[in-house]
């Protein structure tokens, strides 16, 4: 495996490569794929390929297929499974028949329900990251979090951490168990944990910041110019980011992120990466293809100045409306 740089996530002795592998698009999802059409060739030769270039740290949900997605890189890494540092989620209610409820579930008989499902579908005995994937709000997070800090005890996780939620959330749960991280969008078109103070808050209890949607969801990457890129079934055709007029002022500033990714010899996927990386996050952006995970990872050695990220933030200052990342009732669910 060759030399990736590599960090602590959060204050538990956790130690992860600066960039990971977010592996939802790998598969579909509902019977569809939300990011165009995957292969599962192509995809666990892009995990084999990844863990070559010293990216080890997999993310994965149970809601994600639901299940199929677990079950692909329960494949994936099958007789290699100590090699790799695999994450994974739960929280949205799953019944027996992969139908979801609509409804999150914290309570600690789901939490037990969920952990044996997700490591038979990972085909492992332990996770080694297991994240609350919303908060449910029907119920203290300290009920939650103290039936996590039980699967610590029991070997079968080894650290854990919430998703999408608020600095009081955050506060509450770590005082219950020690939290190794948060996960939540972040980007430089997605900076709303910074106007909240969630990313002062992790920053001041030692917790890890995973930032999912590095690229924006892959708008950073400059491939999608107008809604017709996308996919037909692609669920970013809906999302208030990527609609009218504000798909053109978001196009207007990605130009100008461009043009200084041109500057500096690199693509604008890789500057918003090693823009993520400066701000003390681990990005894990998702992608099915080797081309691009070999891209990612180079992105670990860009050195950004402070006059480059200046640069950078003055294109897109805090508080820039570049529109919501989810419809109505997805902004409902974030914490």
């Amino acid at each position: 495996m060759s030399e990736i740089k590599k960090i602590k996530l959060g204050s538990q002795g956790l130690v992860i490569p600066a960039v990971g592998l977010g592996c939802m698009g790998m598969t579909d999802m509902f019977g569809g794929n939300m990011y165009g059409k995957a292969n599962e060739r192509d995809s666990i030769a892009t995990i084999h390929r990844s863990l070559e270039l010293g990216g080890n740290f997999l993310d994965t949900a149970d809601l994600y297929g639901p299940f199929i997605n677990e079950q692909l890189v329960g494949k994936a890494v099958q007789g290699n499974r100590g090699s790799y540092i695999i994450a994974t989620k739960f929280g949205y209610e799953i019944e027996e028949n992969n139908q979801l409820t609509g409804k999150i579930n914290g309570t600690k008989q789901y939490v037990r329900k969920s952990i044996e499902r997700s490591l038979k579908n990972l085909k492992t005995d332990y996770i080694d990251m297991y994240y609350l994937h919303r908060l449910d709000k029907s119920i203290p997070i300290e009920e939650t979090v103290e039936e996590m800090a039980g699967l610590v005890k029991e070997g079968k996780v080894r650290y854990i951490g919430l998703s999408e939620v608020s600095s009081a959330t955050i506060e509450k749960a770590n005082a219950i168990h020690p939290l190794t991280a948060v996960q939540s969008e972040y980007s430089l078109f997605e900076r709303s944990i910074e106007e909240a103070g969630i990313h002062n808050t992790l920053f001041e209890l030692g917790i890890g910041l995973v930032a999912y949607s590095p690229l924006g969801r892959g708008f950073l990457s400059g491939q999608f110019k107008k809604t017709e890129d996308f996919p037909g079934n692609d669920f970013r055709r809906t999302s208030p980011k990527y609609k009218g007029l504000q798909f053109q002022k978001n196009i207007e500033l990605l130009e100008k992120i461009e043009q200084l990714a041109v500057e500096k010899n690199i693509t604008s996927s890789q500057l918003a990466l090693a823009w993520t990386i400066a701000k003390g996050a681990v990005p894990i952006p998702g992608t099915k293809k080797i081309k691009y995970v070999e891209e990612n990872i180079a992105a670990t050695t860009i050195e950004l100045t402070q006059s480059d990220l200046d640069k950078l933030e003055s294109i897109i200052p805090l508080g820039t409306s570049t529109g919501n990342r989810y419809d109505d009732a997805g902004m409902q669910m974030i914490d």
